[in-house]
């Protein structure tokens, strides 16, 4: 799977912050790469390093399972042949779903010359697998395109006023509302261990993206807003919805005895607001 950013300047300008490639499919599983081009190792000079992750999609999860992985994560050189290489072995399984962060290279050797990791603003990463527990292999590739700023990708924010948060039950989602032509919600859900609250933004129409083989790069933010003029309880993401995966958010956004302490402002006599910011920054094809 190779993963080609066009635009790389305009991600390193976000700064700090790990961006997904789509869901992909390979060796029978779905999984996806988180890409943090301004990570810091804990307790080093703040150094930042370009950190690549290789996650297993919550949707090939399965209890009782291990799917035991071994792979190489890489950066492209795309002159010399002097890829970055980290090989890892981990057994993914319902209590990790994620391969740890790898600090691959630092960002200032990424952007040294004579090495050709950056070629006209575009970087490539990839995964390469050497063996998983499963007997097809597959091979695919995307390109995401980040693009600069402006006016017209400005992010917008809906408001969603819950006036009788315990009359959702265990779930319920927001009136539809409209954002770079896409109808979009969001879902408030109790999480499976029952002591936290999930949230997360829904795309409501993926007919578009599903025909074309596109993807859309959003960053979005959802928060739990303080009625009384505190700080809000609130999380920034910036994934990729597609049609077979228009929900991203925060199983665990915060606990439940948190939420309905009502001294700290979240719910107040059942009440409570959750804000969603959300703006469009780039776009993806898969081949």
């Amino acid at each position: 799977m190779k993963w080609s950013v066009d635009g790389f300047a305009s991600l390193l300008d976000k700064g700090d912050g790990w961006t997904y490639s789509r869901v992909f499919e390979l060796m029978g599983y779905n999984w996806y790469l988180k890409l943090n081009p301004r990570d810091k190792k804990s307790g080093d000079d703040g150094t930042e390093y370009v950190s690549l992750v290789l996650q297993l999609d919550d949707l090939s999860v399965k209890p009782d399972t291990v799917v035991k992985a071994s792979f190489k994560l890489l950066i492209y050189d795309q002159a010399y042949g002097k890829h970055s290489e980290h090989q890892v072995r981990h057994s993914f399984q319902t209590a990790s779903t994620s391969s740890g962060a790898s600090c691959m290279v630092s960002l200032e050797k990424l952007k040294e010359r004579p090495s050709k990791f950056i070629v006209n603003n575009s970087c490539t990463f990839g995964v390469e697998f050497i063996k998983v527990k499963a007997s097809k292999v597959s091979t695919t590739s995307e390109t995401l395109f980040v693009r600069k700023p402006s006016v017209f990708d400005e992010a917008r924010t809906y408001t969603w006023d819950i006036e009788d948060f315990f009359a959702l039950k265990n779930s319920g989602h927001s009136p539809e509302f409209e954002v770079g032509g896409h109808k979009w919600s969001i879902g408030v859900y109790t999480s499976s261990d029952g002591n936290h609250l999930t949230l997360d933004l829904c795309m409501k129409n993926t007919d578009g993206v599903q025909h074309d083989g596109s993807a859309n790069l959003v960053e979005f933010s959802l928060a739990i807003k303080h009625q009384e003029g505190g700080n809000h309880w609130k999380a920034t993401g910036r994934s990729q919805f597609t049609s077979n995966a228009r929900c991203w958010g925060w199983t665990k956004f915060i606990s439940l005895e948190d939420f309905k302490d009502s001294s700290n402002g979240y719910l107040v006599k059942n009440k409570c607001c959750i804000e969603a910011e959300v703006a469009l920054v780039g776009s993806s094809k898969m081949k």
